[in-house]
């Protein structure tokens, strides 16, 4: 599908200068319009994970970031929201191989959103389990034909042990539902990535069907492949494909306001033509440089390690997630430094630099690049250190 992968970002490349223009309209809207949702279902965001036996294209999991990455070059919230919308697809063989031919009897076009927090409840009933809960960062949900959420799963009340047993973790379950069951509130209203759409989601004492559900760590994939078999060690990286372009549309758009000629007050000399604007300029474009490689050689190792059946592992989850959270934490640092360097003129609505800025901030308090999460990449070094 190398082919296919080519196709799509000359496709972006060429949609890239309309779907920018939308960029202050979308985050006003805090959703993306229906037609934007046509485009990128047009170019197959939908589409490039699922399996080639049911209409995807299966992509390659770097090529996958590759286009997500395009993508956010052009709008932090278009690029999550593909990155959302693109991803879900991986976790659908999860479920039982009835409910996902139903899921995908119509075509590979199907939209999914979800939260990751076990924020709801499921007790077994008859004809599945009893659901209640209400699930925060549904990004995509105003668009999207499924919903994913995620139980603890509880017996007469209190939650049943999960795999380590009593006093561990308890036992969790992913589940998923036609967005027509859900009820969507109102509460994206947020300093960035205001675009996605990122609503709560929630229901009352539904009986969810027992084919609905889905154990993401430890289930067999329904679907072979090696983009099906470790599903939370492939996702930090997801997060990363965004950071990176937010912060490089953040670099290409400080070299356009400065290529304008603009001269800031009390300066000697337009920025374009200052040593300093231009040696701060260097500084953050190697740093962005720098993000980038470390997602491309993480990409390609967590790839290597999924076609060989090796990736479902801790340490590489933990790996992956320390390499998310630095990605994420060193293109923060690059929009911060591209939106003081742009001065005063960055303050504005009309100013992509401020929205970039706001973007990578937002994007960076995801849990899956949270710098709190360091802490289980420098366990796992220390307990490999004591074993050796």
């Amino acid at each position: 599908m190398r082919n296919e992968a080519q196709r799509m970002l000359a496709d972006i490349q060429e949609l890239a200068p309309g779907l920018a223009a939308r960029a202050a309209e979308i985050e006003a809207a805090r959703k993306l319009a229906p037609d934007v949702v046509d485009t990128l279902k047009s170019v197959g965001i939908f589409r490039m994970f699922v399996p080639q036996s049911h209409g995807g294209f299966e992509l390659e999991f770097p090529k996958g970031l590759e286009i997500i990455s395009a993508l956010s070059r052009i709008d932090g919230s278009i690029g999550w929201s593909a990155a959302i919308g693109s991803t879900s697809a991986t976790f659908i063989p999860l479920l039982q191989r009835e409910t996902y031919e139903r899921i995908y009897r119509d075509g590979p076009d199907v939209t999914f959103a979800g939260s990751a927090q076990p924020a709801g409840t499921a007790e077994a009933t008859e004809g599945g389990y009893r659901v209640s809960g209400r699930w925060p960062f549904a990004s995509g949900c105003m668009h999207a034909q499924w919903i994913i959420g995620f139980c603890i799963v509880t017996e007469n009340g209190k939650p049943l042990p999960g795999p380590a047993g009593a006093g561990g973790p308890p036992l969790v379950r992913g589940f998923v539902m036609p967005a027509r069951d859900w009820r969507i509130e109102d509460t994206w209203h947020v300093a960035g990535l205001k675009g996605t759409g990122s609503h709560h989601v929630s229901m009352d004492d539904t009986v969810v069907p027992a084919e609905n559900f889905m154990d993401v760590m430890d289930g067999t994939p329904c679907m072979p492949g090696p983009l099906y078999q470790a599903v939370p060690q492939l996702l930090p990286l997801v997060h990363s494909a965004v950071s990176v372009g937010i912060a490089e549309g953040a670099v290409s758009e400080l070299v356009a306001f400065a290529n304008t000629g603009r001269q800031q007050i009390r300066a000697a000399v337009p920025m374009r033509d200052s040593e300093t604007f231009q040696g701060e300029l260097g500084r953050i474009a190697a740093d962005v440089r720098s993000a980038r490689a470390f997602l491309e050689a993480q990409a390609a190792s967590h790839w290597r390690h999924a076609q060989n059946g090796t990736l479902k592992s801790e340490a590489l989850h933990a790996e992956g997630t320390q390499a998310a959270i630095w990605i994420a934490t060193t293109c923060v640092r690059a929009a911060d430094a591209c939106f003081t360097l742009a001065g005063g003129g960055a303050l504005y609505e009309s100013s992509p630099l401020q929205r970039r800025m706001r973007d990578l901030h937002a994007a960076a308090q995801h849990a899956a690049a949270h710098s709190r999460h360091y802490a289980t990449s420098g366990k796992h070094l220390l307990e490999h250190s004591a074993l050796a």
